[in-house]
């Protein structure tokens, strides 16, 4: 009896040791999450819509396009009076292109070109992977939950808490912090399905935020595609031109 004792104890053991080896870290978690979101070079369209305390509505249609890890391009189609308005973002920094206005405009990460809780980096968002480190890996009801800090000052929020599916390692909610530990908004991933060509995924972003009480904003992704693009397309100069790849 007492034999048979000690193997189970060595076989529960030998167990625990398989499942550790087995267990992902927090950085391989991370890297799972945005190979859900955004993996590798693509294109696809996303509706924006942005809802206000007294349920009006204002609705935008865009182009997203994204190579390497860090060159990213939207062109509005809709409404008509933004029809042709384009953005590029190259690492931290980022240019607004308005049609029959002349050369791209700065614009930076907190503000917004649509207006509503969504800002500018939230829309030509970067891996999360490239931008914040894991500083803790823990357990949160059943989902693992990440806590990571920006990695340097020039991202838009200081800290995030990350709860992420066990099983498919899909994201579910990111808080969003400033510097000084305030939380500026919520992000839920919803309706996972596939988002095209094999890619599933949450389809739907919907965030909220307690300095904008009553106002929520919806970002939905569809008809994605692998594409690589030239270098020069992610530049200033071909900004104007970018609907001709469409």
């Amino acid at each position: 009896m007492k034999k048979m004792f000690t193997t189970l104890a060595m076989l529960a053991l030998a167990l625990v040791a398989a499942s550790q080896a087995f267990a992902l870290t927090g950085e391989e978690i991370l890297k799972a999450v945005d190979a859900k979101l955004q993996p590798g070079d693509l294109e696809m369209y996303r509706k924006l819509i942005n809802i206000e305390p007294n349920g009006n509505k204002k609705e935008y249609t865009y182009w997203f396009l994204r190579q390497d890890k860090d060159k990213i391009i939207t062109l509005f189609l809709a409404p008509a009076s933004d029809n042709g308005r384009a953005t590029l973002r190259l690492g931290e920094n980022m240019w607004l292109f308005i049609p029959n206005v002349g050369k791209p405009i700065r614009i930076t990460s907190l503000q917004s070109v649509v207006g509503g809780v969504f800002n500018n980096a939230d829309i030509m968002r970067l891996d999360y992977h490239v931008e914040y480190d894991v500083a803790d890996l823990a357990e949160d009801e059943g989902q693992h939950l990440l806590t990571l800090k920006a990695k340097t000052g020039q991202v838009a929020y200081d800290k995030l808490r990350m709860w992420v599916e066990k099983k498919n390692n899909m994201p579910v909610k990111v808080e969003c912090y400033s510097a000084t530990g305030i939380l500026i908004k919520t992000l839920y991933f919803k309706d996972v399905k596939d988002m095209g060509d094999g890619v599933v995924g949450p389809t739907v972003i919907e965030t909220d935020s307690p300095l904008y009480k009553g106002y929520k904003s919806i970002m939905v992704s569809a008809k994605l595609k692998k594409r690589t693009f030239p270098e020069e397309v992610f530049t200033l100069n071909y900004l104007p031109r970018v609907k001709e790849l469409r």
